[in-house]
């Protein structure tokens, strides 16, 4: 019988800023204190981006590390996505900016757009693609810089960003290996629990609109808890169904890092044991589109992933959108 080939993750890596804002920090800006902060959310520090760099830069560093660990130069290059929130300009497109600073003139090259689940949507996205003999190697990146869009008076919101970017190279191969199944989803319904008012064509940039700070996150974040927990489950139940597999046969889950609380709650429900659960909120804290792929770039690089492990990653964010990938670990 002859072989189906499977969309392969041929490499991966991530860019952090250098710049802490730790709980203590915070305490000096906002009217907080470091154990209301872990309490309601589990994080302790968060990277923010420095002055003069922008989501488009942090891409393009962990761009190269993926391509690197792919051994695919910027030439090999078929399309390069770049799911975010928080583009450079509203146009053109961060993609664009990207595929400029690595030259790889070959490739096509648009941004996605789905919030928190950003690099998810990028990713089944991506698996299209490939299922075509026209490309070869797609770059997807997930990248945001949440710490420029946030209300540094407003305390629910300005502790939970953090700032970075994961990029894979994502390849056909012939093994085992690879994404199993993907699942898109979203809830327009549910739009209003977590958006920016001003910016777009609606409430174009205006001094009022800037004055009453229309620039910034606004949350729901008791609407956003109760829809997190439930989607987790949902989303993980129907991609293991799928595939005719159980909880117990994941060897890492990988949710969105969003909220300790939301990710320990989505871990009880589904009896899956805390050891193999990927969790580093505590250090980055939301990255948004970057958080899934920084934290399968720090599992594989603290010796947590092997070949055939079988991982499962969710995510949930702004639409209010949601996404599942399951897949085996490896690359031939």
């Amino acid at each position: 019988m002859e072989q189906t080939a499977k969309v392969q993750i041929k490499g991966i890596g991530h860019a952090l800023p250098s710049r802490v804002l730790n709980n203590q920090d915070l305490e000096q800006i906002v009217d907080t204190n470091e154990q209301w902060i872990i309490e309601r959310t589990g994080i302790l520090e968060r990277r923010i981006c420095e002055p003069g760099m922008a989501t488009s830069d942090y891409c393009y560093l962990a761009a190269i590390k993926a391509m690197e660990q792919a051994r695919v130069s910027a030439v090999d290059l078929d399309l390069i996505i770049v799911a975010t929130s928080s583009p450079d300009m509203l146009f053109p497109s961060t993609a664009c900016l990207v595929q400029e600073r690595l030259e790889a003139w070959g490739a096509a090259a648009f941004d996605l757009e789905a919030g928190c689940t950003g690099f998810a949507y990028a990713l089944s996205v991506a698996e299209k693609y490939l299922l075509s003999p026209d490309y070869h190697h797609i770059l997807v990146v997930g990248s945001d810089m949440c710490s420029r869009f946030v209300d540094y008076t407003d305390r629910g919101t300005c502790i939970l960003f953090g700032d970075g970017a994961g990029a894979v190279v994502l390849g056909r191969g012939m093994g085992d290996n690879g994404l199993i199944k993907t699942i898109l989803g979203a809830d327009g319904r549910g739009a209003k629990f977590l958006y920016m008012p001003a910016g777009g064509s609606a409430l174009p940039p205006s001094h009022e609109t800037v004055d009453k700070h229309m620039h910034s996150i606004q949350m729901n974040g008791t609407e956003i808890f109760k829809f997190a927990t439930g989607i987790i489950m949902d989303v993980s139940v129907k991609l293991l169904a799928s595939a005719g597999l159980s909880f117990s046969d994941i060897d890492l889950f990988v949710p969105h890092q969003a909220n300790l609380r939301i990710i320990k709650t989505a871990i009880k429900r589904a009896n899956i044991p805390l050891e193999k659960t990927m969790i580093n909120i505590q250090k980055y804290g939301n990255m948004s589109a970057a958080s899934i792929p920084v934290a399968l770039a720090e599992a594989e690089m603290e010796g947590r992933l092997r070949a055939g492990d079988l991982v499962l990653m969710v995510a949930f964010g702004a639409g209010l959108t949601y996404a599942g990938a399951l897949l085996r670990w490896g690359r031939d």
